[in-house]
């Protein structure tokens, strides 16, 4: 009797400690879940944002239209993709490749810092192949401002591809010829797609409803809380390869400005228009623009499914 009493304490307390085990197991994917959803903001994807209102009259709730700025785009950082200080800690590469015309970085750099990325710039010419892949191993990802001779090498397009292979995002901007270099030789290397010609820009394109091939591809992440975005000044037209590439802002004259690239968990953007970094940032949504993006290059979706799993 005294031998089963002490076998039905022990499986008592052994039942006790597995209820314990299992409720703090599922209060920590509870937080973890938490901390996940606190990456992007609530109204990742939209364009208009909407809230719920009380309307005190009818005691309704209804969806109001959230203050927007005076280019017409939801205004506070809470509309942007991500959450502020949500990606602190990580680091973007720059190969600043171009930087006349006063082209000093320090505007997407701001912008960036809201969001907790610190940027490390190479300015005008490159490092070396060994150098760079140093840096790519402490960073999210990698940007590149083409000028209009080509600076990089073939040891840079392996290290590049290796980065991007392993999920890690690449941002490339060119902008009117011949600023992209660079720019196609990075590209036609990685996804077999280039920029070409010279277009007169300066213009706030709208969303591109319908594909009438003019403006903002809605529903996007990186679009998230734009309706509104300046194209830049002259601008580069990309190879409108939708196989390849999923279009992103079209130009006022209907040529491709930018595009992002997503298969096998890798993602890319290409751009036709830098000048968007430094001349008239306050003409359109900009400054979110370079937020949305960096974070969407992130890819935390594939990241954070990989982390789980390991």
């Amino acid at each position: 009797m005294k031998k089963n009493a002490q076998n039905l304490h022990t499986r008592k307390n052994l039942t006790l400690y597995i209820t314990f085990v299992l409720a703090f197991i599922m209060i920590f994917l509870l937080f973890i879940g938490k901390m996940s959803a606190q990456v992007y903001n609530k109204c990742a994807a939209q364009n208009a944002v909407y809230e719920e209102s009380l309307d005190s009259r009818t005691g309704h709730v209804r969806k109001v239209k959230v203050e927007s700025d005076r280019h017409g785009n939801a205004q506070g950082n809470q509309y942007d993709l991500a959450v502020d200080g949500a990606f602190q800690g990580e680091t973007i590469v720059v190969l600043h490749l171009y930087t006349g015309e006063g082209f000093d970085f320090s505007l997407p750099k701001a912008a960036l810092k809201e969001k907790g990325f610190s940027v490390y710039r190479y300015l005008d010419n490159p490092p070396s192949p060994e150098e760079l892949e140093k840096a790519l191993s402490k960073a999210c990802q990698l940007w590149i401002i083409s000028s209009y001779t080509q600076k990089l090498n073939e040891g840079h397009l392996k290290v590049i591809k290796k980065f991007f292979d392993s999920g890690k995002g690449v941002y490339i901007w060119g902008d009117n010829e011949p600023y992209y270099a660079d720019a196609n030789y990075v590209s036609d290397y990685l996804i077999g797609v280039k920029m070409y010609g010279n277009l007169p820009g300066n213009v706030v394109v709208g969303l591109n409803e319908k594909n009438k091939k003019v403006g903002l591809t809605p529903g996007h992440l990186i679009t998230t809380g734009l309706e509104y975005v300046y194209e830049g000044i002259t601008i580069a037209t990309l190879q409108d390869n939708q196989q390849v590439l999923e279009p992103l802002i079209y130009g006022h004259e209907k040529n491709l400005v930018c595009a992002t690239y997503e298969q096998d968990g890798k993602r890319l953007i290409l751009d036709g228009g830098f000048t968007r970094l430094y001349v008239s940032w306050d003409n359109a949504g900009t400054g979110r623009y370079v937020k949305n993006a960096a974070a969407w290059l992130v890819n935390y979706e594939r990241f954070a499914k990989k982390d789980k799993k390991s």
